[in-house]
């Protein structure tokens, strides 16, 4: 008897891993629903009024633009073509001198931003940004904050410039100036890759009326981007939200993915890039 007993719980924990807990990770996948939710444009925030820096930056963008580098960067990141760099990451105090070109940032936001197991900041913002300051002869140093800090962060002079997949939009234009925009992004949502409420979706409108018609449902962002204006709703930004889920946000979209593999929220919403990279991380 006690031999059947053993076998049996051996046969219990054998399917126990293979279920919502797996023996050495998630057995639980993500995926993203390939409809393109929003459409927007990243630029870098700079402090308003600061017309050098701006006009300045503009032209290096410009420059690199036509010469291959931003593209060359961008395929590093987005397509696996060459070998990521990575740059330190300030822990202390920071002395804004004329001598720094202090960039705020929020990572992990992959593969614009992000954390390398090294401990340094990697992405296509940071190449960028490391770019600009070796050609201007400035000591590049990176600040990984909160998203929301970033505006305040450059507002007071902390740091010169905000590079954090960051969406132009007229609100923001009231209180930060911006670079010229370098990339046209959008927001797709995140499930469970066994939810199939989303199968037959062919238009943004299709996947609107899914939303709408979930009642006691909760949808995951992170706090202060886009994805939280398009599911809290933001008059400002022109999206009426859905009153019928309930909009939950966190301090970086990974956490939000991370309460949805763990059964807690729904969906979440985030930009294109990032989900890409989300789900490609989680289902490894």
């Amino acid at each position: 008897m006690k031999k059947l007993i053993t076998l049996l719980l051996a046969v219990v924990m054998s399917f126990t891993c293979l279920g919502l807990v797996a023996c050495g990770g998630s057995a639980v996948k993500v995926k993203a629903i390939d409809i393109r939710l929003t459409d927007e444009e990243y630029a870098f925030v700079i402090k308003k009024g600061n017309t050098a820096l701006q006009a300045d930056f503009n032209e290096y963008l410009a420059g690199i633009k036509a010469d291959g580098t931003f593209d060359a960067i961008v395929a590093k990141y987005f397509e696996g073509k060459g070998d990521p760099v990575g740059y330190e990451i300030t822990t202390g105090a920071v002395t804004n001198t004329a001598e720094n070109f202090v960039v705020a940032t929020n990572c992990p936001f992959e593969p614009f931003e992000y954390v390398g197991v090294d401990g340094k900041a990697y992405g296509v913002d940071m190449e960028i940004a490391a770019g600009y300051a070796s050609a201007k002869g400035l000591n590049l140093v990176i600040k990984n904050i909160d998203f929301d800090a970033i505006f305040t962060d450059v507002d007071t002079d902390k740091s010169d410039i905000g590079m954090a997949g960051i969406t132009i939009n007229e609100k923001r234009l009231e209180n930060y100036d911006f670079t010229d925009k370098y990339y046209q992004a959008s927001q797709k949502i995140i499930v469970k890759s066994d939810c199939t409420d989303f199968d037959n979706c062919q238009t943004v409108e299709d996947v609107e009326n899914v939303i709408k018609a979930l009642t006691g449902k909760k949808i995951g962002y992170q706090t202060g981007t886009t994805g939280n204006w398009y599911v809290a709703g933001d008059e400002f930004w022109g999206y009426d939200g859905f009153s019928n889920v309930e909009a939950k946000g966190y301090k970086t979209a990974q956490l939000a993915v991370t309460d949805l593999i763990n059964g807690n929220i729904y969906a979440v919403v985030v930009d294109e890039a990032p989900a890409e990279a989300l789900v490609k991380s989680f289902n490894k």
